[in-house]
């Protein structure tokens, strides 16, 4: 019996699965049992297949892709990456899809070229590999709040608090459960997530649109904001710095960027301005980033959260930090928000 996962193509371009089909035959992990062209051929393929993930295109004849994205994950519930040109820019369509229960998603090459299909083959692999062995509890629908943030003013004065928030793979997902229902208050949220800059530019813009805090893309030598939640790239490095009577923001693109220490530097930074005014928080993410940011937080009587393992599409990250530190709280995504709340003097329910 193969141990190969089992993949369903879901694709109104026929070359477009053959170029799928053709990236998953040359894996050792994956084989192809079967394409649809439409939703409708989906669902209908995922009942007799019994696929291990599904790739699904967002525009599609019949039933677009996150109508059959809903029916999937009411019906026959599998991980399923979506894959669309609407990714290229992380259009709303796309968030939209992660919160209906998609793991992650993958921008579709422009052209068909030999280039473009190798960059797509890690991605997507990458991508699959992580999807195939999640829980698909994990992946059930957000809620988000229907922001206000377009109207609220920001607070006026000093943070007296600072949370920072550090994220890599299924960290879209995991900051979607959690910034969304973050409450206005004396304190100003940090936020790494690794990703393409495009992608986090929209996202920051989704984000503000459906969360009661103002959201933000950081900015350099920017004077910190009391409610407000700046994101930042992990290819950038974000630092806090005072200034005169100011906390201000310091963003440089990070001199080793592959070796993913964003996270790390975020907190350092933090815990050192803050000491026990502090929050550091680490969530889903390949790799250990996070881990000695964190554990000086805890050195300096900051309070410190992890990302409970079973939560996380992406488990290294948060075990590392659970390795290395003694966090206060060890919760799932959706409970991170209701307790930085709480810790904020803030009625996580307001």
């Amino acid at each position: 019996m193969s141990d190969k996962k089992k993949i369903l193509i879901v694709d109104d371009s026929k070359m477009i699965r053959k170029g799928l089909a053709g990236i998953f035959e040359a894996s050792t992990s994956f084989e192809v049992v079967g394409e649809a062209a439409d939703g409708n051929e989906a669902l209908a393929a995922i009942k007799k297949l019994q696929p291990d993930v599904v790739t699904l295109d967002v525009v599609m004849p019949e039933m677009d892709g996150l109508t059959t994205l809903k029916h999937i994950m009411i019906e026959c519930p599998r991980p399923t990456v979506m894959l669309s040109s609407l990714t290229q820019d992380g259009t709303e369509t796309t968030f939209d899809a992660l919160r209906y229960g998609a793991v992650d998603f993958i921008s579709k090459p422009s052209r068909l070229e030999e280039q473009s299909m190798d960059d797509l083959a890690e991605d997507i692999l990458n991508k699959l590999n992580i999807a195939e062995g999640i829980d698909v509890g994990v992946t059930s629908y957000i809620r988000t709040h229907a922001g206000n943030s377009a109207t609220s003013e920001p607070l006026e004065g000093k943070c007296k608090k600072l949370v920072a928030l550090g994220a890599a793979e299924g960290g879209y997902r995991a900051l979607m459960k959690i910034i969304p229902h973050l409450v206005p208050t004396d304190a100003a949220y940090l936020v790494v997530l690794y990703a393409e800059e495009s992608h986090v530019d929209a996202f920051a813009a989704y984000l503000d649109q459906h969360s009661k805090v103002a959201v933000k893309c950081a900015q350099h030598d920017e004077v910190l904001q009391a409610g407000v939640c700046y994101l930042s790239v992990g290819s950038d490095y974000m630092s806090v710095h005072e200034q005169g009577d100011d906390l201000v923001l310091h963003v440089s693109p990070a001199p080793f960027a592959s070796r993913k220490g964003s996270i790390d530097r975020l907190l350092f930074s933090v815990a050192e301005i803050m000491d026990e005014n502090s929050v550091g928080v680490v969530l889903s993410g390949a790799g250990i980033d996070g881990s000695e940011g964190l554990e000086e937080i805890e050195r300096l009587h900051g309070v410190t959260i992890v990302q409970e393992p079973k939560s996380c599409l992406a488990q290294e990250m948060s075990k590392s930090a659970l390795n290395l530190c003694s966090p206060d709280y060890i919760i799932s995504d959706i409970d991170i928000p209701t307790t930085i709340n709480e810790l904020l003097g803030i009625d996580g329910k307001k």
